[in-house]
């Protein structure tokens, strides 16, 4: 399959949600710089554009699955805050507290000969205290307000005013974790344990890979699909 190289990335894996992976493999954002275009993103990551498009023309696509994103653009903004919930933030907390014992342990046994574990660790615990109240505001503050915008029982007395507030400052710390996953990543080396990784170091890779993929999915679903959708709900509500 092919693409126009001027089609925003964000709207390539919305239209087709396996590209994800080669977007993945390379390093490509398409969640906080979905709004690139193909080329440009390409450009931005350093990647050659002609190779991208041959990954992409040599895709098997697969039937959808339940968290790509072509499901959930037809769904309700109700049933894709609560998919956003029971999958991505229960999966951020939960590997939050998986991966942060085994971080503190890894540092010790190993920091002496991988210097670089220290910055690791500073990065992974900037991401853990940024996340755990990033996802408490959305639960408590946004995502109430938008199910109630959706069932039109709008409260007068909103905390915030429009929704495009809440919606700036979410996308803001978005950023803010794309920019800590970027460090990571170049950190371990696109998440590759050294030869002398033992099991718990090569877990503890994995798990920061993991929670890149899924971050990585559950900002797209709310910036490309969930907020747009919210705003344009909260400006035809105005309308009448």
């Amino acid at each position: 399959m092919s693409f126009d190289v001027q089609t925003q990335i964000g709207d390539v894996v919305l239209k087709v949600p396996a590209t994800m992976r080669v977007f993945e493999s390379l390093n490509i954002d398409y969640c906080c710089g979905g709004q690139r275009t193909l080329a440009a993103a390409c450009a931005h990551a350093g990647k050659d554009l002609q190779e991208v498009q041959d990954k992409l023309a040599n895709l098997q696509v697969a039937a959808p699955a339940p968290s790509d994103p072509k499901v959930w653009q037809s769904a309700s903004l109700t049933e894709l805050i609560d998919h956003i919930e029971a999958t991505h933030h229960a999966f951020t907390r939960s590997e939050l507290a998986r991966v942060a014992p085994l971080m503190e342990k890894i540092l010790s046994v190993h920091g002496d000969h991988h210097p670089e574990l220290a910055r690791v660790a500073q990065c992974f615990e900037a991401m853990d205290r940024d996340l755990r109240p990033h996802l408490e505001k959305e639960e408590q503050i946004l995502f109430p307000f938008v199910r109630n915008l959706e069932a039109g029982n709008r409260a007068t007395d909103c905390c915030f005013g429009t929704v495009q507030n809440p919606i700036g400052a979410m996308q803001n710390e978005h950023e803010q974790v794309g920019d800590i996953l970027r460090e990571l990543r170049t950190l371990t080396h696109d998440y590759t344990p050294p030869q002398d990784a033992c099991g718990s170091y090569r877990s503890l890779v994995m798990g920061l890979q993991n929670l890149e993929e899924d971050l990585h999915l559950h900002i797209y679903l709310e910036s490309h699909l969930l907020f747009p959708r919210a705003i344009e709900l909260e400006t035809a509500v105005a309308q009448h």
